[in-house]
């Protein structure tokens, strides 16, 4: 073992990029196995790595973990991401789950059936500018910080820039009536652990395509 932290998914983003996201904007690099056959999927279960029979599945500090929302937590603890006292893990918790909301509805996207793409392309970009978006654009401007909680770079401002990456993909304009998300973004672009992650050859994965879809279903066909 390298110490690195291993990630076990599929060679695309699912529920594993926020957790892709979280360790490299603390710097920690990590270690990825990839599945390909739901063989490799059965095994795992098997073997008694997956507590609940899903992934992802993140071994770090010796544990196995499964459970995206368990994981992320551990991880914003570890690397003090999480807030200085217990109010401002409650304000990062109740923003992670609101951008988890959104998340949602882009990670189930490229499984829309073809004939509903258009009209989940449309929710998406409804809940993005109508329910989440201005939540933030709101706390940005009332507390007039650089950063969601406490003035400090933390897990909800990791989550917040993968969410407006993953709606611009798809709705390239939508942060043009939100002025304070727009310098949001640029500067959570320079953070230089983000910039690294954004730049080409990390790993980040690209936005899920026909061969990644067939893969999800022939792994975890029933």
């Amino acid at each position: 073992m390298s110490g690195k932290p291993r990630l076990t998914y599929l060679n695309g983003r699912g529920r594993m990029e926020s957790i892709r996201w979280l360790l490299a904007a603390a710097g920690v690099e990590f270690e990825e196995v990839y599945l390909e056959t739901k063989e490799q999927y059965d095994k795992l279960i098997k073997d008694g790595f997956l507590l609940f029979q899903q992934v992802p599945l993140v071994e770090i500090d010796g544990m196995k973990m499964v459970q995206t929302r368990a994981i992320m937590s551990y991880i914003a603890g570890k690397y003090n991401l999480y807030g200085k006292d217990l109010k401002e893990r409650a304000l990062i918790d109740m923003y992670v789950e609101g951008i988890a909301d959104l998340m949602q509805m882009i990670l189930m996207f490229p499984f829309s059936p073809p004939d509903a793409k258009e009209k989940n392309l449309e929710s998406v970009k409804e809940r993005a500018t109508n329910r989440y978006f201005p939540v933030f654009e709101k706390v940005l401007k009332q507390h007039g910080q650089d950063f969601l909680v406490g003035n400090k770079f933390s897990w909800a401002d990791v989550q917040l820039m993968e969410a407006i990456l993953a709606v611009e993909e798809k709705v390239p304009a939508v942060l043009s009536g939100f002025p304070q998300l727009q310098v949001f973004k640029t500067k959570m672009s320079n953070v230089p652990t983000i910039k690294k992650f954004l730049q080409p050859g990390s790993p980040r994965k690209p936005p899920p395509d026909a061969h990644y879809v067939e893969t999800v279903l022939k792994v975890f066909r029933k």
